[in-house]
C-alpha cells in the first residue's frame, strides 16, 4: 500500500505541475509549432534515442567486467531497452532498475551481481552528468550571470564524489554488524565499487560512457528544438543547459521527471530568451518522444515471459 500511495503522489505531483504551468501562458503558437514538425527531425531524435540505448548497455557492461561478471552486448540491450519501457511506459512502482536486476538475475548473474552492476551503473551515469555540469560551468555562467544558481553544481559534484568515497569505505563495517544480510550487502558493494573507480581502465571509459549518454541527452533536445522551429536554441544552448535540467529530474519525487522537467526546461530556456510556451512544449515533446520509443520494449518484455529469449543463454559468467 506504501509503494501504490507513493506512486499516486508522485502521478498527482506531476499532473499538477504541468497543468498549473499549462495554464500559466498562452500554448496557442506552442500547439502550432507541433502541428508543424516534420517527421524526420522525430525520425532523427529516435535515431539518437537508439544510440543512447546503445551508449549506455556498453557502459553497464563495462560495470558488469569490473566486479568480474560478464553479459553478451545484446542480452544487455535489450534488458536496458524493457527498462527504458518500465521507466517511462508503466504506471507502477516496479522500475526500470528493478527490471534490469531482475533480467540480468535470471540470465545466469549472481544476485550480488545484478544488484550492484546496476547500482554502480547509475553511480556511473551521475558521476557523468556531473562532470559534463561541472565542465560547462563557464559556459553557464555566461548564460545565467550571477545567478545563485551557480552555486548548487559545483557542491553537487563535490557531494557526488564524498558519496563515491563513503560508498568504497563500507567494507570496513565492523564484523559484529554483518550478521545483518543488508550489512553483508553493502559491504560487497563497496568490494564491487572498489573494483570499479580503483581501476583507471574500467572507471574512465565507464565515466566517459556516462558523459557521452549526457550528450546524446543534448543532441535529443536540440533535434526536437529544430523540429519545432525554435532557431533561437543552439546545440551549445542544450549541452550546457540540458544536464541540469537531467540532474535535477533525477530528483524522485515525480513520474519519470514529468513535471520537474518540463519546470526546469522552462526555467534554463529563459536564459537564453526561449518563450516559456517554447520551451514547455519542447519538454512535453522530448517526453513523448521517449515513451514512444520506449512501448516495442513493451514487447519485448512480453515475449521474454512467453520464452528466455531476453536472457536465457546470454551470460558467460555469472560473476560473483
Amino acid at each position: 500500500m506504501k509503494q501504490y500511495l507513493g506512486f499516486a503522489l508522485k502521478l498527482a505531483f506531476s499532473a499538477a505541475l504541468i497543468a498549473y504551468m499549462a495554464s500559466t501562458f498562452d500554448l496557442g503558437d506552442a500547439a502550432q509549432r507541433i502541428a508543424q514538425v516534420e517527421g524526420l527531425w522525430i525520425a532523427a531524435s529516435v535515431a539518437v534515442f537508439a544510440a543512447l540505448m546503445v551508449n549506455n548497455s556498453v557502459r553497464w557492461l563495462i560495470v558488469i567486467a569490473a566486479i568480474g561478471a560478464r553479459l553478451k552486448f545484446l542480452a544487455a540491450l535489450r534488458m536496458l531497452y524493457i527498462a527504458a519501457f518500465f521507466n517511462q511506459a508503466l504506471p507502477s512502482t516496479i522500475g526500470g532498475d528493478a527490471a534490469r536486476m531482475f533480467f540480468s538475475r535470471r540470465a545466469g548473474l549472481s544476485l550480488g551481481a545484478a544488484i550492484n552492476s546496476v547500482m554502480l551503473e547509475r553511480v556511473v551515469a551521475v558521476l557523468g552528468l556531473i562532470l559534463l555540469v561541472v565542465a560547462t560551468q563557464p559556459f553557464l555562467l555566461a548564460r545565467i550571470g550571477d545567478n545563485p544558481a551557480k552555486y548548487v553544481f559545483p557542491v553537487l559534484a563535490l557531494g557526488g564524489l564524498f558519496g563515491v568515497g563513503v560508498l568504497m569505505v563500507l567494507d570496513r563495517i565492523p564484523d559484529n554488524w554483518r550478521r545483518w544480510s543488508i550489512v553483508r550487502g553493502l559491504v560487497q558493494l563497496a568490494g564491487d565499487a572498489k573494483r570499479l573507480f580503483l581501476r583507471p581502465a574500467y572507471a574512465i571509459a565507464a565515466i566517459a560512457l556516462g558523459v557521452v549518454g549526457q550528450l546524446l541527452i543534448s543532441v535529443m533536445v536540440y533535434v526536437l528544438a529544430k523540429a519545432l522551429g525554435l532557431d533561437a536554441i543552439d546545440l551549445l544552448d542544450c549541452i550546457v543547459l540540458i544536464p541540469p535540467v537531467i540532474l535535477i529530474t533525477t530528483i524522485p519525487i515525480s513520474i519519470a521527471g514529468w513535471g520537474i522537467r518540463e519546470g526546469a526546461m522552462v526555467a534554463v530556456f529563459a536564459f537564453v530568451g526561449v518563450a516559456q510556451s517554447d520551451a514547455f512544449v519542447l519538454s512535453i515533446l522530448f517526453g513523448v518522444v521517449n515513451l514512444v520509443a520506449s512501448l516495442p520494449a513493451g514487447l519485448v518484455w512480453l515475449a521474454s515471459g512467453r520464452s528466455k529469449s531476453v536472457d536465457a543463454g546470454t551470460s558467460e559468467s555469472s560473476g560473483n
